[in-house]
């Protein structure tokens, strides 16, 4: 059975499980995979990534939790066509624990609401951001992958987010502002990141070739002035079912799996899970300590 029709399946309220078992990115023991998706500017499709990214990796066997970290936005909850009113402070709370603050989305898709709080978490003293800790911590031991999706451009928390993480998506489309500001991320990254893994994707591509020389332009300006190297994950065709999709707010994986778009998503899916090596040089809790600056 392919991965079409087990999301025409999904789409039917059938249960995910049967997709085949992939090997786990992170491993089942907590060391969860924090994959931060970013973009130098917005509006360029991160969030649709990286809902329907979720739902592939879901299919392919990974436990996959997205946290919404885009501040004052709720992208995620607009993509799925879903809502909550809880988000990360509070459980601050006495009484309230990860599981009143993970919402179980539609498609399988499992995701926690960051919002502002996690910018209000940084300024708070040592005891409340070491409650915030303990009982996010939790969230490493549910998920073998923990998807962020990020801010645009190159503000200080979106920069927390992508030094913090152990792999960053780039996004960008082919429009030359698009390029501007990725480059800008990219350099800002290769200043800043003591451990490197960064790998981009294009996305509004009208053929093949459009991506492998935006691809390629990108990978040699950095290789040249930042002495950096970048791994090329994939390329998303134009496709105007994506645009159907947000309108309907249903994920395009979901409302047409055999679109254009969608195959790109599944195809990127698979080169997050097997293609280039990556590791998981710090892992989610680690995660966590640097982007609340807290260490102890």
């Amino acid at each position: 059975m392919d991965q079409a029709e087990r999301l025409r399946k999904l789409v039917g309220h059938q249960q995910a499980s049967e997709a085949p078992e992939a090997p786990a990115a992170g491993g089942r023991l907590g060391n969860a995979r924090v994959i931060a998706v970013t973009s130098g500017k917005g509006g360029v499709g991160k969030t649709n990534l990286t809902v329907n990214l979720a739902i592939a990796l879901g299919l392919a066997g990974q436990r996959v939790l997205v946290v919404d970290a885009d501040l004052g936005m709720a992208n995620v909850e607009v993509v799925l066509g879903s809502s909550t009113k809880k988000h990360l402070l509070n459980l601050l709370e006495e009484g309230t624990e990860l599981q009143d603050v993970l919402v179980h989305g539609p498609y399988g898709v499992e995701y926690i609401s960051g919002g502002s709080g996690i910018e209000k978490a940084q300024a708070f003293d040592a005891g409340r951001k070491d409650v915030l800790l303990r009982k996010l911590a939790a969230a490493g031991d549910l998920a073998d992958i923990i998807l962020i999706d990020t801010g645009a451009g190159l503000g200080k928390n979106v920069m927390d987010f992508i030094l913090a993480a152990d792999q960053v998506l780039l996004l960008t489309t082919p429009e030359p502002t698009a390029l501007t500001d990725a480059y800008a991320v990219m350099k800002a990254y290769s200043m800043y990141a003591h451990e490197q893994d960064l790998r981009l994707i294009v996305n509004r591509v009208y053929d093949e070739q459009e991506s492998r020389e935006v691809m390629a332009k990108l990978a040699q300006t950095a290789a040249r002035f930042l002495h950096m190297d970048v791994d090329c994950l994939g390329y998303i065709f134009e496709d105007a079912a994506v645009m159907r999709a947000v309108r309907k707010q249903t994920p395009v994986l979901v409302s047409q799996p055999d679109a254009a778009a969608s195959r790109c998503i599944r195809a990127i899916a698979d080169s997050v899970l097997y293609g280039t090596p990556a590791a998981v040089k710090k892992g989610w809790k680690e995660f966590l300590r640097q982007i609340f600056h807290f260490s102890r």
